[in-house]
């Protein structure tokens, strides 16, 4: 075994191990997603879960796509909108891409944090509660964090200003 198979050998054990030490989450009955009829669709605005932006994500082909349509930053200086990692406005700005459902009421894509540019996978869902469910990972589902999302019904500037 190389030195690359046994680093990924090492990270998958590890992962399996916690997976194994780790009890698995369980949600509140309120917050499980919806096993009735149709799944909820994840398309909409979405303010995050720490309030500090508004999430757009809408049918893009045969996949969903989000963008950020609302953020609580201020203005800087100049009166331009915040940038991200690469010197792009944040108003407008892509971050979920590839969305595509698993047919259990999940949603498949990938979202970039526009802060530093990682990347993560991520599965979308939508609870009894309208509310969505966005779970980051990495490499495997084991290890992921979940925020949650609420519907945005406020206005929103034309420089993303949320009202």
């Amino acid at each position: 075994m190389t030195a690359p198979e046994g680093a990924l050998g090492r990270l998958v054990v590890a992962a399996v191990l916690l997976g194994l030490t780790v009890p698995p989450a369980r949600a509140a009955p309120e917050a499980e997603p919806r096993s009735y009829g149709q799944p909820a669709s994840p398309v909409g605005q979405w303010l995050t879960e720490d309030r500090g932006g508004v999430i757009d994500i809408f049918p893009c082909g045969q996949a969903l796509c989000g963008r950020i349509v609302g953020m609580s930053e201020p203005l800087r200086p100049d009166g331009s909108v915040p940038k991200d990692h690469a010197g792009q406005p944040k108003c407008g700005l892509a971050i979920l891409q590839q969305g595509t459902p698993d047919g259990s009421g999940e949603w498949s894509a990938r979202i970039t944090d526009p802060d530093d540019g990682s990347q993560w996978n991520c599965l979308l869902s939508v609870d009894r509660q309208g509310r969505l469910h966005l779970r980051g990972y990495v490499l495997l589902p084991l290890l992921w964090q979940t925020q949650i999302w609420t519907p945005y019904s406020g206005r929103l500037g034309a420089d993303c200003r949320m009202g």
